[in-house]
């Protein structure tokens, strides 16, 4: 899975997925750090990559109309704030919900993270 962090997410993120045998990368790394939610999301379909966000609002709407025009993405993974902050429990359960649904078929699909215990 090829994951593009969004900016909202320190740096040390995208650095600890890597070490987690992810190719992650930034939305900084990619030369977009302020660019608009489309942007980035049109840059990750380009690349092919899965977006990485906290933002529900924005990222499923835009994925919806992307889907609704007949465009196809490599998924969208939400992790909500409020189970997920790396800010509050550190970035080991983020890793562990991506690494739970490594497996999985997310093409075109958003997904929402749960704590791997949970699942």
């Amino acid at each position: 899975m090829k994951i593009l962090v969004d900016e909202m997410y320190p740096a040390t993120v995208a650095e600890t997925l890597r070490s987690a045998g992810f190719d992650a990368t930034t939305v900084a790394d990619l030369g977009l750090a302020g660019a608009s939610d489309l942007e980035v999301f049109s840059a990750a379909v380009t690349a092919g990559l899965t977006v990485l966000t906290e933002n529900v609002g924005d990222f499923t709407r835009i994925a919806g109309e992307h889907s609704t025009a007949g465009g196809h993405h490599n998924g969208l993974l939400i992790a909500l704030s409020s189970r997920f902050s790396p800010r509050l429990a550190g970035i080991g359960p983020l890793t562990a919900a991506i690494q739970a649904i490594a497996g999985e078929q997310i093409a075109d699909r958003v997904v929402y993270l749960e704590h791997a215990a949970g699942r």
